[in-house]
């Protein structure tokens, strides 16, 4: 045996300068190297793995990776890493309300691959999917489910643009620049969900500085079937019509927007959608209208001096809507009011302002007000424990410490005033409202690691 071990041991010693000239040694990844004191150091047993990403066409990886940690004044449930997208916010006295949350999630990690294609008839053409970790809260934490958030084809000629599949509405063009993952969905900036979509987008013109920007689309907010049920009924699925109509100038320059991740010029506008659902067979033979409209606006009210830094610049960020039966979407809180046998859709209406401030080109400072109200309180006059108006005012502050890592951290104030509150109710999604009080509040404070790539 040890003769046999030894002739062994002489063969591979005699193979490995063959061997050597053979394999190529590997070349050291090129690492970004803007930041002192030292370079990125490859992690671990990850840290030499790397090969080139081919496509049939010119394709791109990009997305991030996010450790979140967010402490909860009460307890939000299972998903209360972010604030409800119900705008539910437990009431003080309840059993949710006298209870405590701390919880750290990576799920709101994001992965998108990007396609560059081949022209066609004069146009550039893309396509986009992206995903993150969020497609079960009660998923366990190592197991999260991938979770499609958009997947589109685009054809793109100088003026004129048509994009085809998911992506956001385009009902509320204004999203909340927060830490907080649901981005003030359910407070007044009602940006989701992303849906399966045909829009067209027309630029027009004006002269050097200023510009006409329209899209109308076709959308259908409950994709494959009704996910915004109610207890007595619900809505069948119909495809609504949206569209913008932006005034877009140079002449105030540029200035960060969300995330400080794009530069955005003076824009001014309105924004609507319309659609007509019919009611389920517990309510008979009816129909009810979804509609909204709104103004919306971007304010460079500090200049970036060279269309690129983001040092010493600021932006003021606005919306006000008003809608109706558009709870798919968050714009308001219910879908419709009255009788089963005549309903009317809930009407609401929202305003939303936020203030960007960038001191340095890696230093990001963020406030907002959200605010989304029932319309007419009369109107709910036999719902238990309806929302009469949702709140939310925040400020973050973040930190880029290279072109990729950024730490952040955030506090929220989040209030809901509920309307009929001393009627007990037995639905399960309002179990931990029934007290004598008629509000619920939280104070959220979150903490953030990001490493976009």
């Amino acid at each position: 045996m040890k003769k046999v071990l030894g002739l062994i041991a002489v063969a591979l010693l005699s193979a490995a300068p063959a061997m050597a000239q053979e394999v190529p040694q590997a070349t050291a990844p090129a690492y970004n190297c803007d930041f002192a004191p030292s370079c990125e150091v490859a992690p671990g047993m990850y840290g030499k793995m790397g090969s080139p990403v081919t496509s049939k066409f010119n394709l791109s990886i990009g997305g991030f990776v996010k450790l979140d940690y967010a402490y909860n004044s009460v307890n939000f449930g299972r998903s209360g890493s972010l604030s409800p997208g119900t705008g539910v916010i437990p009431k003080a006295g309840s059993t949710n309300g006298k209870q405590e949350q701390s919880i750290f999630t990576a799920r709101q990690s994001r992965l998108w691959f990007k396609v560059l294609g081949p022209a066609l008839l004069g146009a550039k053409t893309s396509a986009l999917i992206e995903a993150d970790f969020y497609g079960d809260a009660s998923a366990a934490a190592e197991s999260p489910q991938v979770r499609m958030r958009q997947a589109w084809g685009s054809i793109d000629w100088s003026n004129t643009g048509v994009l085809f599949g998911q992506g956001y509405d385009i009902f509320g063009p204004m999203v909340a620049n927060t830490i907080d993952f649901r981005q003030g969905a359910a407070y007044g900036t009602p940006n989701n969900p992303r849906v399966p979509q045909l829009r067209l987008t027309q630029k027009v013109d004006l002269d050097t500085a200023n510009a006409l920007k329209l899209i109308i689309g076709v959308q259908d907010p409950n994709q494959n079937a009704n996910n915004n049920s109610v207890d007595s009924g619900g809505f069948g699925t119909s495809v609504n019509v949206a569209g913008q109509a932006m005034w877009v100038s140079k002449a105030l320059g540029v200035a960060p927007g969300f995330y400080g991740l794009s530069m955005n010029s003076l824009s001014a506008g309105f924004f609507g959608l319309y659609g007509s659902q019919k009611t389920s067979t517990t309510l008979g033979d009816k129909s009810v209208d979804s509609w909204g409209y709104g103004f919306y606006t971007f304010v460079p009210i500090l200049k970036s001096k060279d269309g690129k830094s983001r040092a010493m610049t600021m932006s003021l960020e606005a919306q006000a809507f008003m809608a109706a039966n558009m709870a798919f979407n968050s714009a308001t809180a219910g879908t419709y009011v009255g009788a089963a046998t005549d309903p009317k859709p809930a009407k609401g209406y929202g305003v939303a302002g936020q203030v960007i401030f960038y001191p340095t080109q890696n230093l990001g400072v963020s406030a907002g007000y959200l605010r989304r109200n029932a319309y007419n309180y009369n109107d709910y006059r036999n719902i238990n424990n309806f929302q009469e108006y949702t709140t939310n005012i925040f400020a973050n502050v973040s930190y880029d410490l290279n072109a990729a890592i950024r730490v952040a951290a955030e506090y929220e104030y989040l209030n809901t005033h509920y309307g009929n509150s001393t009627i007990d109710t037995t639905s399960v999604q309002r179990s931990s409202l029934n007290s004598a009080s008629g509000s619920g509040s939280a104070n959220v404070a979150r903490l953030a690691l990001y490493y976009f790539f």
